[in-house]
């Protein structure tokens, strides 16, 4: 099994590929790879180069990752099988011997910066933000010479690996960030319900008309359905026109939430199905009596009763 990951070495989708490998019993017999981003990583797995990738698609301060998320809905034929939650933990890394008071400029991932920016503030209110594709390739680039950049924020396991001097741990603004990963395959066999599932779709508005998006989310609301997270994202057709990324908390093997997502087949442009999966927390919804399955089984006993009546067949 080789697996693809958004690299470079010693970012924080490696740490979640690694803990989902040891999970998995699969540490000693995985091979792992490397990406320059969420969509070479997918791509590796349509091309048949890599069994699965790990991508990150939401963190717990910025919200969803649209870079994973447009790379997910762009590839089309894969399949969400799992996801893995990792605490995030920044440092301030430079090259050896470099003098703190030197630090007029930082890199780091977009997301990496926006959970420091209360202590770069405090602490180096002068210093310039460059965005890099990842922290790890922050830290990377700042130790080949390939930086414009002074000072790293980014993983202590990034610092470490590429030689940097680590002048300020645990700098982030939350003690209790986390980013969630998902791991991604071509399509093939759901993992069974365990009843604390999540399923992920993609639907698109059929119109910016006035209404549109609440008729779509009524689907959920009305089966009982919690969103955990919604994104939305413009088609690239024309100005407008949106589809939203949405996290169900509930299996497609339920009968609620199978019901909603026909209903919203039919009231959205498309509908995409990424996967029903365990959530990593573990968590049970709670589902009303009304949306249980065995409350659909009794609605659609009951219909077929009349219709049979109708159509001059026995009943029992």
């Amino acid at each position: 099994m080789r697996y693809a990951y958004l690299g470079p070495e010693a970012t924080f989708t490696e740490a979640a590929l690694l803990s989902y490998l040891g999970e998995q019993g699969q540490t000693e017999t995985a091979t792992t790879l490397p990406m320059r981003g969420a969509a070479a990583a997918l791509d590796a797995v349509l091309d048949g180069d890599c069994a699965a990738a790990i991508v990150p698609i939401e963190n717990s301060v910025e919200g969803g990752v649209p870079a994973t998320i447009d790379a997910l809905t762009g590839h089309g034929d894969l399949q969400i099988i799992a996801e893995v939650v990792v605490p995030v933990r920044f440092v301030l890394a430079v090259r050896p011997g470099t003098d703190p008071t030197a630090i007029t400029s930082f890199g780091s991932h977009p997301h990496g910066e926006a959970q420091v920016r209360g202590y770069m503030a405090e602490h180096f209110p002068d210093a310039v933000y460059i965005p890099t594709s990842s922290t790890a390739a922050a830290a990377r680039d700042l130790a080949g010479d390939a930086a414009d950049y002074v000072a790293a924020v980014c993983p202590a396991l990034a610092a470490q690996r590429y030689g940097l001097d680590v002048i300020a741990e645990d700098i982030g603004d939350r003690q209790d960030a986390v980013t969630r990963f998902v791991v991604v395959t071509l399509p093939g066999r759901i993992p069974d319900p365990t009843g604390a599932d999540k399923t992920t779709v993609v639907a698109a508005l059929r119109s910016d008309r006035a209404g549109a998006l609440l008729e779509l989310l009524e689907q959920f609301s009305t089966r009982g359905i919690t969103m955990s997270r919604i994104e939305s994202r413009p088609t690239g057709d024309r100005l407008g026109l949106y589809q939203f990324s949405i996290d169900l908390l509930g299996h497609i093997h339920e009968a609620r939430v199978s019901d909603a997502l026909i209903g919203v087949h039919r009231v959205a442009r498309s509908l995409t199905f990424l996967g029903s999966y365990p959530s990593a927390d573990g968590t049970r919804p709670i589902v009303d009596p009304t949306t249980t399955d065995a409350s659909f089984d009794d609605a659609i006993a009951w219909m077929s009763g009349i219709l049979d009546a109708a159509d001059g067949s026995p009943t029992a």
